[in-house]
């Protein structure tokens, strides 16, 4: 049995009810249940939580599903509260012991004190932004995609604790040209794939 955590960093804040997040969440736990061999958790951020009991979830956990709007090009306040507060409260707990550095070497093996080892993660996004302005010359990202530009520091966090990345999706236009039904589709798509990948043949009903 594969156990995933979803976190759904959606949250109800100025014209942001939150609603986009919770339909991808819910179309997550949709499409893990077409799996045999799969238990799946949900936190949504913004109906409060137990920092230790997160902890504890991120510990039984083999992969994690972060749901999240992005902000201003960053996490929302309440999703980076969550972090903060939850990684700090797994020090030494399960989720990191240290930075990785011995006193006798101190240049070296930054990030590698992670405690998360051998569970993985993925990341979805949504965005007011059109995909063209990470893809076209001269647009606003000039050329950088999601992962290595706006989201780079949030990998590298969970690159920190010891997770393996897996792909992301990224939902974009979200205000001025989204498509509820396509946009799911073809992110229950690719969330089988990923898992599909994952568990190997012979566990989807």
């Amino acid at each position: 049995m594969k156990k995933v955590l979803i976190i759904n960093g959606g949250q109800n804040f100025g014209h942001s009810g939150g609603k986009y997040n919770q339909t991808i969440a819910d179309n997550t736990v949709e499409t893990l249940k077409k799996f045999q061999n799969i238990e799946a958790r949900i936190t949504n951020v913004g109906e409060g939580y137990d920092k230790n009991e997160e902890v504890e979830k991120f510990v039984w956990a083999d992969y994690i599903i972060y749901h999240t709007p992005i902000w201003w090009f960053q996490l929302p306040n309440g999703l980076k509260k969550y972090i903060d507060e939850v990684f700090t409260a797994g020090h030494a707990k399960g989720i990191y012991m240290n930075d990785g550095r011995t006193s006798e070497n101190p240049e070296i093996n930054y990030g590698t004190g992670g405690m998360l080892g051998g569970r993985k993660y993925m990341v979805t996004t949504s965005w007011n932004a059109p995909e063209t302005a990470f893809t076209l010359p001269g647009e606003f990202f000039s050329e950088t995609s999601v992962d290595d530009g706006p989201l780079f520091g949030f990998h590298r966090m969970n690159a920190f604790v010891s997770l393996e990345k897996l792909e992301s999706f990224h939902f974009h236009d979200v205000e001025k040209n989204a498509d509820i039904d396509r946009d799911m589709k073809l992110y229950r798509e690719h969330i089988a794939k990923v898992f599909k990948k994952e568990l190997k043949p012979n566990l989807v009903s």
